[in-house]
């Protein structure tokens, strides 16, 4: 994967059908989805419960782009390889679940994957400093992690500007994720942010007998982000 600014929708299968993976993929993917996000929750980490590798790796298949794996996980070590092998193209690790963030980083980049570092709402964009020579992406959570339809975080945007201002001329990317549709998805852009997942805001109103729902949604939010980049 070249890296490049453009604008990313990155759809969570969390909001998918869950008797019904393949398929949904297939049609964000055919609706203009750039990468396929999925939440790994432990009920631990986080208040909710998720996909295990044997799941990631059931729908690797049916991924024709670029699948993030985002695992609200702790502690996250012990599993980056199985994560890795389930097929992640990238993993994505909170700075909050081990006491060791940058040598998770490196078991990651271990894996032969691209690797990214989380940051909850309450946690400053300044703990990464010393990390971002390792990441190819950092992601700003704009609510609070463990579960979809939550509020956007307002102050979420000016931690995005934080985060763009450390990471200077780096190739690393800025991923937003927690209440993304068209309306709060301009100002993410403006601070900095290319890359956005959204759940709710994809898949509402839609399914796999109309999935052209799911492009209207993605184009809504695309349009909404490379008007703000244009600006």
């Amino acid at each position: 994967m070249s890296f490049d600014r453009s604008i990313k929708i990155a759809p969570s299968i969390l909001s998918a059908d869950f008797a019904n993976f393949g398929a949904e993929i297939r049609a964000i993917e055919g609706q203009g989805a750039d990468w396929v996000h999925v939440d790994v929750m432990d009920g631990h980490f986080v208040p909710n419960l998720t996909f295990g590798p044997p799941a990631v790796k059931a729908f690797r298949p049916h991924v024709k782009t670029f699948m993030d794996v985002h695992l609200m996980i702790a502690p996250v070590d012990p599993y980056i390889e199985a994560y890795a092998e389930a097929g992640a193209d990238m993993i994505v690790a909170h700075w909050e679940a081990g006491p060791h963030p940058h040598r998770t980083l490196q078991a990651i980049k271990a894996q032969g994957v691209k690797c990214g570092i989380s940051l909850n709402p309450g946690t400053p964009a300044s703990v990464i400093s010393e990390l971002l020579d390792l990441v190819d992406m950092v992601l700003v959570m704009s609510v609070n992690p463990g579960f979809g339809g939550q509020k956007f975080i307002p102050s979420s945007v000016a931690k995005v500007r934080a985060v763009r201002e450390m990471i200077g001329d780096r190739e690393v990317h800025i991923q937003v994720d927690g209440g993304v549709d068209p309306t709060t998805v301009g100002p993410l852009v403006e601070a900095g942010a290319d890359c956005f997942v959204a759940g709710s805001a994809v898949f509402k109103g839609g399914s796999v007998d109309a999935p052209e729902v799911y492009g209207a949604n993605i184009r809504a939010i695309r349009e909404a982000a490379e008007a703000a980049q244009r600006a």
